[in-house]
């Protein structure tokens, strides 16, 4: 009965674990149905006087368009600095502003391709791995020999860190790419690829 009790309880967790994604998945797509195509199709019923299903969500990517559009040119960027110093001045929101800046660079790393490939460095001992994103290389103009500059993030914040100067030949590539590096980083190793090395 015990032995029974314990498979079930394991089998029942993996359960909700899987069923989690899901979840987030449908709770999502709701948000996106309720409080974005069906609000703005309420609004525009009232301009063209009938509702086109999906119409609402086509807009809302047109509006997500035109602001990537206006934050990319110099002037948004300004205004988006004075956003900044505005909301940090504003105890409440200060922090909520802040944890959603960090989640949007976090996630816009990749996209800025930054990283060059994910790598292992040794740390504390020989043995124990870190895991690095090689931004760069530096050659010694006397022994010619040739350097990886090393970004290695903080967990479960990759956009701080520090940056280390390692010889090539003491990096180990683990054949992840940078989107997998970051997803094991933001997820304190919960999440990320189960294999070292290339296929």
């Amino acid at each position: 009965m015990k032995s029974f009790a314990t498979h079930a309880k394991m089998y029942i967790a993996r359960g909700l674990l899987a069923c989690i994604p899901l979840g987030l998945s449908y709770l999502t797509l709701k948000f996106i149905y309720i409080f974005i195509d069906q609000r703005v199709m309420n609004l525009l019923d009232q301009f063209i006087g009938y509702r086109i299903p999906g119409l609402g969500i086509l807009v809302f990517l047109v509006f997500l368009y035109f602001i990537g559009a206006i934050v990319s040119n110099v002037i948004g960027r300004k205004l988006w600095g004075l956003l900044d110093f505005v909301f940090d001045k504003i105890p409440i929101l200060k922090t909520a502003y802040q944890i959603g800046k960090q989640l949007s660079s976090t996630f816009s790393l990749s996209e800025k391709q930054v990283f060059k490939k994910v790598v292992l460095v040794d740390a504390f001992r020989p043995g124990v791995k870190m895991i690095g994103f090689v931004t760069g290389t530096i050659e010694n103009i006397h022994t010619k020999e040739k350097f990886s500059k090393v970004f290695i993030p903080t967990v479960p914040n990759p956009t701080s860190g520090f940056v280390i100067v390692v010889k090539e030949e003491e990096l180990f590539d683990p054949g992840w790419t940078v989107d997998e590096g970051i997803r094991m980083v933001i997820s304190g190793g919960i999440i990320g690829p189960e294999l070292i090395g290339k296929a």
